[in-house]
């Protein structure tokens, strides 16, 4: 068959298209049997494990090599468990421990549950070095702002995810961490020399691509030592010939959602598509914004007209297929190799790091008993003379101070303190602020003091580093009351009150973790450690 007569089929075979509802739709089902090479998964697709179980056999019964992907971070930004929040603690929590081994074992857990319920590549881990504080859309996703940290646990996840037979993917290719924008909105540019890119972001890209990680998503990003006019999605020179040619990586190359602004509001979503093939991209994620079949016809459409066209050359298209369906044969491969000791194999890790860090196992939460174990390593105490001793002594007041999440992150996903203390001691009270509710204030601490009294105050914060309006708030609240206890849900950079619980995540498991603290269950240093001068 000549090129021309197959070009809708491998132009489809290069799509990782979303979709809506738990059940497949008929478009995708009728996709799957023209030739579609993949899906991706969003929270919208999750109600439970089961579930998704179901919803992969059913891609599988249409194309039993679908590639089935899904955006599980296992932190903050999670889908598999986005109704509960996470129970495994995220990067930054797991580069706050510091210990390779509990990274590969929290990644080998969240693989054998992936693997479970059918999917087979996880556009994770986020291999970005955080070292702008103030990052709007990675922050906690790293692993910490230090380039050799961040490749340690980089290639332990790789390691632990691909061990269940669950492809890995480093991304935000090539260093989403020094930025001030989010490229969902605009295009972010990393103002670096060639040589500090080299040193700080590419060194967790080079640890990935050694540990064997099987993919890599590209970052809408400008970055103009390497390309000054095409942001790295889009730039043969950053694909093919840093990260093909110079760095060695031969697995797949998939784009962050090509509908997003870093690369949609220059060159459209067909455009944008088209010049991400031609610059090396062997797959298009889309569907987060766009999930429905006349999106999917768009850039199929596109490809094809591209390929007749001279725009983007057939063998190009030929070679992005090909990776495409490598990837689908090795996760095929390994996922039926490593099943058979995966039970055996979880339970005795549990046993393991429960027995480690002394705490009882997580059986009676909903999630990973190795997540909520580690997350409880992560959480670290500070305070002052003038803070109270943990435990509380009484029921606490809760206060949540809830900024804008980046979309990354999402607004489903459930977070905080408040019921995670209210199980633990019940009568606990809590109340949730957002900016809107306390910015205008004269005195906006008078309604966050209203509802404490007397009683145990707990402030919950996310990065309070970045928002003005709750440093203030935090401000005249402890003016009042130097006694309440802050616990910092996102980077701790500001220290204060008198106690300060650092979580270094907002996942389900992070927020047990403070709560147990806060309430005395099990907690091997109940003391707070005191601020060094």
């Amino acid at each position: 068959m000549s090129i021309h007569g197959e070009l809708p089929e491998l132009a489809a075979a290069v799509l990782q298209p979303g979709f809506t509802g738990t059940t497949a739709p008929d478009w995708v089902r009728r996709w799957l049997g023209a030739g579609l090479g993949g899906v991706a998964l969003f929270a919208r697709n999750v109600e439970s494990p089961t579930q998704v179980a179901a919803l992969t056999a059913q891609l599988r019964s249409e194309n039993p090599d679908v590639i089935v992907a899904i955006d599980e971070e296992a932190g903050d930004v999670t889908r598999f468990e986005s109704r509960h929040g996470s129970s495994r603690p995220g990067n930054l929590a797991l580069g706050a421990v510091d210990d390779a081994e509990l990274t590969e074992m929290v990644a080998r857990d969240l693989g054998r549950e992936l693997a479970d319920a059918g999917i087979t590549l996880d556009y994770a881990p986020d291999a970005d070095v955080n070292s702008n504080p103030g990052n709007p859309v990675i922050g906690v996703r790293a692993f910490g702002a230090e380039p050799h940290l961040v490749a340690r646990h980089t290639s332990a996840f790789i390691r632990g995810l691909q061990s269940a037979g669950v492809a890995g993917c480093a991304k935000h290719f090539p260093g989403h961490g020094d930025t001030a924008v989010d490229s969902h909105h605009d295009v972010p540019v990393i103002d670096r020399s060639e040589a500090e890119l080299a040193a700080c972001e590419l060194v967790p890209f080079r640890a990935a691509i050694a540990a064997g990680a099987r993919a890599v998503m590209t970052g809408h990003l400008l970055v103009p030592a390497w390309d000054p006019e095409l942001p790295a999605t889009l730039s043969p020179r950053i694909l093919t010939g840093l990260l093909r040619e110079e760095l060695g990586f031969d697995g797949l190359i998939v784009t962050d959602g090509i509908e997003m602004q870093g690369v949609r509001r220059r060159f459209g979503l067909e455009g944008a598509t088209v010049r991400a093939l031609a610059a090396g991209v062997d797959a298009i994620c889309v569907g987060g914004d766009h999930a429905d079949e006349q999106t999917a016809i768009r850039l199929r459409d596109a490809i094809v007209a591209a390929v007749r066209s001279g725009e983007l050359p057939e063998a190009r298209l030929r070679d992005a297929v090909a990776r495409v369906r490598a990837l689908a044969a090795w996760t095929t491969r390994t996922q039926v190799a490593t099943g058979a000791r995966a039970i055996a194999d979880a339970a005795a890790e549990a046993l393991v790091l429960d027995a480690t860090v002394g705490f009882p196992a997580a059986d009676a939460l909903l999630g990973s008993a190795v997540g909520f174990a580690a997350a409880r390593r992560a959480v670290r105490v500070t305070g002052t003379d003038a803070g109270p001793a943990l435990p509380v002594s009484g029921v606490p007041h809760v206060v949540e101070f809830a900024p804008p999440r980046n979309i990354a992150i999402g607004s489903e996903t459930p977070w905080g303190v408040g019921d995670p203390l209210a199980e633990l001691l019940p009568g606990t009270t809590a109340v949730r602020f957002e900016a809107e509710d306390l910015e205008p204030l004269a005195d906006p601490s008078a309604p966050v003091l209203a509802g404490a009294g007397e009683r145990p105050l707990v402030l919950v914060v996310r990065d309070v580093h970045r928002h003005p309006w709750i440093e203030r708030t935090l401000a005249g609240v402890l003016a009042a009351r130097p006694d309440a206890i802050v616990v910092e849900m996102g980077i701790p950079v500001t220290v204060t009150g008198g106690v300060h619980i650092a979580t270094h995540g907002a996942t389900r498991a992070l927020g047990r973790a403070a709560a147990e603290i806060i309430a005395g269950v099990d907690v091997p240093e109940p003391a707070p450690q005191p601020v060094a001068a």
